[in-house]
C-alpha cells in the first residue's frame, strides 16, 4: 500500500513537470503537427474545468483525472521528439517555478469560453 502511494505521489510529480513542458512544446516549431494537435488536446484538458467525468460524482469524477490526463500526456510524449521534449522540460523548469504560468493572460481562453457558455445559457431561456 505504501509503495502504490509513492508511485501515486512520484507521478502526480511528474504531471506537474510534463504538463508545462507539453504546453512549451506546443509552442516549438520542432514538434510535428500531429503531436502539436494532441498537446493542445493535452493542455486544454488539463486547465479546463469541464471534465468528461464531472468530479462531483463520488469516485468516478477523479478517476478521469488520474486516468485519462496521464495517458493523454503519456501519448503526447511519445508523439513529441525526445530531444525536443527534453529541451522543453528543462526550459519549464527554469521558467514555471511551481507549475504555473507567470504571465496571467494564459487564463484569458478559459474566461473566453465560459463566457460564452453562460451567454449561449442566457439566450436560450430569454
Amino acid at each position: 500500500m505504501l509503495r502504490t502511494m509513492s508511485k501515486l505521489t512520484e507521478r502526480a510529480k511528474k504531471l506537474k513537470t510534463d504538463i508545462p513542458a507539453v504546453f512549451l512544446a506546443l509552442k516549438e516549431k520542432r514538434t510535428p503537427w500531429y503531436a502539436k494537435i494532441i498537446a493542445a488536446v493535452v493542455v486544454i484538458y488539463a486547465l479546463s474545468p469541464i471534465d468528461l467525468i464531472p468530479d462531483f460524482i463520488p469516485v468516478l469524477g477523479y478517476l478521469d483525472d488520474l486516468l485519462i490526463l496521464p495517458a493523454l500526456i503519456a501519448w503526447c510524449v511519445k508523439c513529441i521528439p525526445s530531444d525536443v521534449f527534453a529541451d522543453c522540460q528543462s526550459r519549464a523548469e527554469g521558467t514555471w517555478g511551481g507549475g504555473k504560468p507567470e504571465k496571467w493572460y494564459y487564463a484569458i481562453p478559459f474566461v473566453l469560453i465560459w463566457v460564452a457558455v453562460i451567454a449561449l445559457i442566457v439566450i436560450a431561456f430569454i
